[in-house]
């Protein structure tokens, strides 16, 4: 099992909170696991479970800590996605990268892996394209990444290895922005775009009505080979 912890806020102004679950051996690679709008909740946490009996330390951030700690949410409840919506409109994005970069920093001092990858969900998955563009992280994987298409400015930065899932039915991410990732992001040699016919957004959750397990299964081979190709 994992547990509760916190990381030093990358410029030392405060304390993000985090859930770390850890293999049962010593490990050289580390995944970040980016939740949804839904905070750090039980099919994130299961997540992490599910890395590290894949050998890796696998840390979530809380990701409204700043001005919502602790939250945890169901997309299956209205009344939680009402509230989940609210939270995605306070959160700044850059504030989450400079997250990403201390979390980075914890893992590799104060856990001494070698390489450290990242896994997003939605906002995650938009946090995962960031990533790849703005930090040294090691590969990145982005679900269901939202507002992408309005970030293609900053490919040309991504200079690690970089994978995204897209839904082609995506209620959040429409046809025209996922044209324009393709567009955008087809030939880049860092990136590697993955459709999935008919599946929306939250496809490959853990936990609840979303689900696919097709396509979650998919998916989740493909992120397991690609960070394995890259990490170990």
């Amino acid at each position: 099992m994992g547990e509760k912890t916190t990381i030093p806020e990358f410029h030392g102004e405060g304390e993000i909170p985090v859930y770390v679950a850890r293999p049962e051996g010593q490990s050289e690679a580390a995944i970040i696991v980016v939740p949804e709008i839904f905070g750090v909740n039980e099919g994130i946490r299961q997540k992490c479970e599910n890395w590290a009996k894949k050998g890796y330390v696998a840390l979530a951030p809380d990701i409204f800590w700043r001005f919502a700690p602790g939250v945890e949410l169901s997309p299956d409840v209205p009344e939680q996605m009402q509230e989940a919506f609210g939270y995605f409109q306070q959160y700044d994005a850059d504030d989450g990268v400079k997250d990403i970069e201390a979390a980075i920093r914890w893992l590799r001092h104060e856990q001494a892996v070698d390489k450290v990858g990242l896994v997003g969900f939605c906002l995650g998955g938009r946090l995962a394209y960031m990533a790849a563009a703005r930090t040294d992280i090691d590969a990145s994987v982005g679900y269901y990444g939202v507002m992408i298409d309005q970030m293609l400015g900053e490919a040309h930065a991504i200079a690690n290895p970089l994978l995204l899932h897209i839904p082609t039915a995506d209620h959040f991410v429409g046809p025209e922005a996922q044209k324009a990732i393709h567009d955008g992001l087809d030939a880049h040699p860092k990136v590697t775009l993955h459709d999935y016919e008919g599946l929306d957004h939250g496809f490959a959750a853990e936990l609840g009505n979303r689900r696919d397990e097709a396509g979650a299964q998919l998916a989740d081979s493909r992120t397991e080979a690609f960070l394995a190709a890259h990490l170990r």
